[in-house]
Parts: structure tokens; sequence; C-alpha cells
């Protein structure tokens, strides 16, 4: 019988907090974007850079990886580096991140048992490591808008393929939010509502109207 007394005012065990998890980007190169064919490309870009300064707003602990960048796919998105510029980037030869040493070892440095990826292709070099962290343990939230496939029908797929595995779909600005949860915080509410504003589309415009007509704390 369920005890209303047990009733507390805390996070649930299964939502995202600054502490227990840690931010992967996978593969967000030229030559990735290049073959990206499942939405609009610059969308993909705005979504990425808003989970990043996300990221940074809260210090959640990042991976940066690329694949062959020298050889095939160029560097990391400007963005990202800028983002994160003491933070080593782990190029890689494999199409599995898990299946690198020097990322996993990376991963475990974090201490996070759950991990946000976003990366390009979503068919590939999201489901695989996303899989192979999930068969070990680890619980995987896959930021839906800040990946791309190379189709439509390719990222679907891949996106329902993670689903069944245990993986959870979230966008950029849900990781956010939740990561904030109460507008009372105020040491990050300002730096949450600049990247909304700078991110957010039509929900930063509305947030730039309302502190111009409302006030400066308006919100939500």
């Amino acid at each position: 019988m369920f005890d209303i007394s047990e009733v507390t005012a805390a996070p649930g065990p299964d939502l995202l907090t600054p502490d227990n998890c840690a931010v992967l980007f996978v593969d967000h190169q030229p030559q990735m974007f290049f073959g990206t064919g499942s939405g609009d490309r610059t969308a993909i870009i705005n979504s990425t850079l808003g989970l990043a300064e996300a990221a940074k707003v809260f210090d959640v602990p990042v991976v940066l990886s690329t694949v062959a960048a020298e050889s095939f796919s160029g560097p990391i998105l400007p963005g990202l580096a800028e983002a994160f510029p003491d933070e080593r980037i782990i190029d890689r030869t494999t199409m599995n991140a898990w299946e690198d040493a020097e990322f996993v070892e990376a991963v475990r440095a974090t201490g996070r048992r759950k991990l946000v990826i976003a990366g390009l292709w979503t068919e590939v070099c999201v489901v695989l490591p996303t899989l192979s962290a999930i068969s070990q343990g680890y619980e995987v939230y896959v930021v839906t808008d800040a990946s791309g496939g190379v189709s439509p029908q390719a990222h679907e797929h891949a996106v329902q393929r993670m689903i069944r595995g245990g993986a959870v779909p979230v966008t950029w600005v849900q990781v956010l939010l939740e990561l904030q949860r109460d507008w009372a915080r105020e040491e990050t509410y300002v730096p949450v509502t600049e990247v909304v504003k700078e991110h957010g589309g039509a929900y930063g415009l509305g947030l730039v109207y309302a502190q111009a007509v409302i006030g400066a704390h308006a919100a939500g």
C-alpha cells in the first residue's frame, strides 16, 4: 500500500542532475555534416551548441570525440572546440566510440553513470556506443535534435533501435531545463536564460520579449 508520508520534495532517481550525468559529443565534423540528410543541418548545429552551453552552465563533464579527423572527416565543430578549449578531443579510427579504449576511459573518468549523447550519424556513431554503454550498465539519454543521420528514415530507425535497447530520447532544451528545474536557482538562472535566448529559437525570442515587457525575472 502506498504511504503518502514517504513522499518527499526531491528529484526522482531517473532525472538528470548536474551531479549525475556526463555529456558525450561524437563526430560533429564537416564530412559527417555533409552526409547528414535527416534534418536541417543548421538546426542540428544550433542544438549541439545549445547542449554544449547547457553542460558549461552546470559544469557537467563532457567527452569530445572525432573519427579520422585528419584523414577524412575534418576537425570538430568549431563551436564545440571554443566551448571547451581545455578539453582533449579524442580522435578514433573506430566507428563505435565504445571500442576505443581512450574514449571509454574518458567516460569512466567522469564517474557518471548517466550519459547524455549526441552525434553524427545517428545510425552508426550514436547507436553503436549507446547500445554498448547500456550493455555495460550505463543509462543513456540520446539528444535526438543534436544528432543526425543520412536520411530521415535512417535517423528514426536508429532512435527506435536505441529506445528498444533501453535508451531515452531527449532534446537539448529538455536537458537544459531538467538540469535547472527550478527558476529560483539564482546561480544558474541568468546563464540558462542567456542560453535559451541564443539558441532557443521562438522560445528564446519569447523570453527576450517577456523580459523587456514584464521585467528582468520573467522566465519559463
